[in-house]
């Protein structure tokens, strides 16, 4: 049997990134994930089952304090890397320098165009490592991007929005029928947990309980992402976030014009036919439609839609769990295609 691979999470006491410690320590193909944390987090030095005690009783899960030399030391050749955006820009030419291949779940290094990740506002104190490796950076929405993952050094995990809208627009935009010109609108909700670990004003209880309230609108940074995957002019999509007073999940509903009269037999099949082969996207077949209970604590993205009697308006319905297929599942998802493993090892 071959050696087992030894993986390392940086913020692994954020959600996503106890989700995927949780994933990773199951994983048959993975020696007990490097644990590490930064001196500046509050949990340094401490046990990860502190923080998070389902994990009590099932062994010690220390934080290790980071450093490159202790990287090297304990033979990590894949980092994960669960950090802000500004973090993980700053990290990854640092650990490419060091022989790491590395899957990024910020959104440091999504962006192709730079009009695009102007809403992070990095400043990159090496420009052209980092216009080097923007370029080399692949994205890493496995049933679009599956042919570039394997080879990569550095994957971009996809935003939670940007997986379930990209997942169910990008078979009709392949085939040619929306009518792109009318316009796309994305209704997007999410529970509590896509806003990260770290309460503010917008995501403590009293704001968020018995409410339902849109932001960034016009402004949400996950917008370039869906631009560039699925090739959209800005003024093509609207796309409007709002928060659920629920603990994670996310339901989107898309609304599109169609190019020509369709019938759902024709949709359905489009669809099928573009997804045939992935384990993790289920298709419902007209009328049902998805809901997030369906897609909670897995690593499915749930695609419904229905189509109106005139066979032109159609409102599709995109679910998946934010910490599993739109952070963490997907983090793993990639890393078995990178190292030429089937994409449901560990998530089953």
């Amino acid at each position: 049997m071959s050696a087992k691979l030894k993986t390392a999470v940086l913020g692994a006491t954020g959600y996503s990134g106890f989700e995927l410690t949780r994933l990773l320590l199951r994983h048959p193909r993975l020696e007990k994930p490097v644990l590490l944390s930064r001196q500046s987090d509050p949990d340094a030095n401490s046990n990860l089952a502190d923080a998070y005690p389902t994990l009590s009783g099932n062994g010690s899960y220390p934080l290790k304090p980071f450093s490159w030399p202790s990287l090297t030391q304990q033979g990590v050749e894949l980092l994960f890397l669960a950090t802000p955006h500004e973090a993980s820009r700053s990290l990854v030419p640092q650990a490419i320098a060091q022989g790491l291949r590395v899957i990024d779940l910020s959104g440091a290094w999504r962006l192709k165009q730079a009009h695009n990740r102007a809403v992070y506002k990095f400043e990159d104190a090496d420009a052209v490592t980092a216009a080097e490796l923007t370029d080399k950076a692949v994205y890493g929405l496995p049933e679009l991007c599956s042919d570039q993952i394997p080879d990569a050094a550095l994957v971009a995990n996809p935003g939670c929005y940007a997986t379930s809208v990209i997942l169910a627009l990008a078979p009709l935009i392949k085939a040619g029928v929306v009518d792109r010109e009318r316009g796309i609108i994305s209704d997007s909700k999410s529970g509590v947990s896509g806003a990260g670990k770290e309460a503010n004003a917008r995501t403590h209880f009293v704001s968020v309980a018995d409410n339902l309230s849109a932001y960034s609108v016009f402004g949400h940074r996950h917008v370039g992402e869906m631009l560039e995957q699925l090739k959209l002019a800005a003024d093509e999509l609207i796309f409007t976030p709002h928060l659920l007073p629920i603990p994670r999940g996310i339901l989107s509903t898309i609304y599109a014009h169609l190019s020509r009269e369709m019938k759902p037999a024709e949709i359905e099949s489009i669809y099928r036919d573009f997804y045939a082969g992935r384990q993790w996207v289920r298709v419902f077949a007209t009328p049902k439609l998805p809901q997030i209970q369906f897609s909670l604590h897995t690593n499915y993205c749930d695609l419904g839609f229905c189509l109106a009697e005139d066979g032109r308006r159609l409102v599709l319905v995109s679910c998946v769990d934010n910490l599993l297929k739109g952070a963490a599942g997907q983090a793993v998802q990639n890393m078995n295609l990178m190292y030429g493993w089937n994409e449901e090892e560990g998530l089953q």
